[in-house]
């Protein structure tokens, strides 16, 4: 069991997401950046999707009351290990797995990156009931993990059975690095929006609102226009769409987003792009760059081959 002594905002528990339930108004969650929970969670012989914590915002303490492997990944974080009469603190390093041994307290203070993300796993996944297929945190809806909210001090967190081969501790992955470019295949809207406006939306740098959150990244910068007005009837929407609401002003659909909408949607963030979304904070900016649906096939395929090579890697590691 592991207790969190010390909380900040927007701690969630997290695996793959809640997928195929969308006709019934079920919201994805799960990671914003899934390839950084594979990463480590395939660092320490998890299964791949198993469920860890998503921290947003430090800081975080953690005390373990059992020996327990972890591994982060995400952006960068603070992050060490001690125990409470130790002279001096060890690192966790992010890419990389380490032993945190009973009665240490792990803290992850802050992001390098103030508004990025992190992902912390636990050896054996934390091991909170399933709901509907997943572990995730639904916020809006308020199911999943720990009573389907956020986390606060005083919560206990339990584990499940874990590997019992020596984690590897000198081994590691590099976490990737967002480029705040993100390639976008054109909506089922896109001809609604005058030429100029077309053009925008390619050009600009759209800096990151702060009013963003998992359900989505609000844009701000020169407003996109309609060729006139128009009435949507609402219809399906996915994590990736770009709807444009009356104010000009696009917003990215994130995980956490409804599953209808009835803005016009001017582009679609291909999957292969859609981990950056945990890591571009407030204040930044992106860049959207159109690409053919070929190429968004091919990101994706090449994504999945870096993911079963991963996989593959950790299985010899714990084999």
């Amino acid at each position: 069991m592991i207790e969190i002594s010390r909380c900040g905002a927007l701690t969630t528990i997290q695996d793959i997401g809640r997928h195929g339930l969308r006709h019934l108004g079920i919201s994805q969650s799960g990671a914003l950046d899934p390839i950084a929970l594979q990463q480590a969670n395939l660092l320490l012989g998890n299964a791949p999707g198993a469920a860890v914590l998503e921290i947003s915002f430090g800081p975080l303490a953690l005390r373990f009351e059992q020996d327990c492997a972890v591994a982060m990944s995400g952006s960068s974080f603070a992050a060490s290990h001690s125990t409470p009469d130790a002279a001096f603190e060890t690192r966790l390093l992010p890419g990389h797995a380490a032993i945190i041994r009973s009665g240490e307290t792990l803290t992850v203070s802050k992001p390098l990156v103030p508004g990025a993300r992190c992902y912390l796993a636990f050896a054996g996944g934390i091991d909170v009931p399933m709901v509907m297929g997943s572990r995730s945190t639904d916020l809006n809806a308020g199911f999943g993990g720990l009573q389907g909210r956020a986390l606060q001090a005083g919560d206990l967190l339990p584990t499940g059975p874990s590997s019992q081969h020596q984690v590897e501790s000198g081994k590691g992955i590099r976490p990737l690095s967002p480029s705040h470019i993100l390639r976008a295949l054109p909506g089922p809207d896109y001809e609604s929006f005058t030429t100029d406006s077309q053009i925008l939306f390619w050009s600009q740098p759209w800096r990151i609102s702060h009013q963003s959150n998992r359900m989505g990244l609000r844009l701000n910068g020169s407003a996109l226009q309609l060729e006139a007005p128009r009435e949507l009837c609402s219809a399906g929407v996915l994590p990736g769409d770009v709807q444009v609401p009356p104010d000009g002003l696009p917003i990215v659909l994130a995980n956490d987003a409804q599953t209808i909408g009835g803005y016009p949607r001017i582009a679609n963030v291909i999957r292969a792009d859609l981990w950056q979304l945990a890591h571009v904070p407030p204040g930044t900016s992106v860049y959207f760059v159109p690409v053919a649906l070929e190429e968004a096939i091919a990101a994706k395929e090449r994504q999945e081959r870096y993911l079963q090579r991963l996989s593959e890697y950790s299985q010899r590691s714990f084999t």
